[in-house]
């Protein structure tokens, strides 16, 4: 076996893993592959060449960098002389962490608050109600309570996320290793 066949064999170990555990992020493999592509290569790529490099249609080439632009896992380069959009992934791998997870749980936390606080009002306007049986009034307050409790942690995790932003985390979890 010829080094580069040894060379390419490593990468594409790598980017099929890579490939396969892109969906734990909401991410198709596809994509996954893209962001493979993107961090072996040693310089930013077009369109067109990630789409020679993978086989992929231009509009499921479009779509994935898409959704990794808007994870902030890849961006767009400007590179002198160049005309085409050029695309490579963002080295800061911590950011990259940071700002998937604050975007996906500020997404998730908002939607999910937003629900829980407009259902407690109307809870709340229902216990109100003189014609509320006793037996629904009481299931309501216990459902109020539950979603209070909700809404506390949802509290905590946006503090959480707060420390990510940040970096205050960093504080607790440092980037290096300590040393024994």
């Amino acid at each position: 076996m010829k080094d580069h066949e040894i060379l390419e064999r490593t990468r594409t170990i790598v980017i099929d893993a890579i490939a396969q555990n892109m969906h734990l992020y909401g991410i198709t493999a596809s994509a996954g592959r893209l962001y493979g592509l993107l961090f072996f290569s040693d310089k930013p790529l077009t369109l067109d060449e990630m789409k020679e490099a993978l086989g992929m249609s231009k509009t499921s080439m479009s779509v994935a960098v898409r959704s990794l632009l808007d994870l902030n896992m890849v961006e767009k380069v400007w590179v002198k002389g160049e005309r085409k959009d050029l695309y490579a992934i963002k080295d800061d791998w911590y950011e990259c962490f940071f700002d998937y997870f604050t975007i996906k749980w500020q997404t998730a936390i908002a939607m999910n608050s937003s629900a829980m606080e407009k259902s407690i009002a109307k809870l709340q306007k229902l216990i109100a109600e003189p014609e509320t049986s006793e037996e629904i009034r009481e299931q309501a307050f216990i459902d109020i309570k539950k979603l209070e409790e909700r809404l506390d942690y949802y509290d905590w995790q946006n503090r959480l996320i707060d420390s990510f932003e940040t970096k205050e985390i960093l504080n607790f979890v440092p980037i290096e290793k300590k040393k024994d």
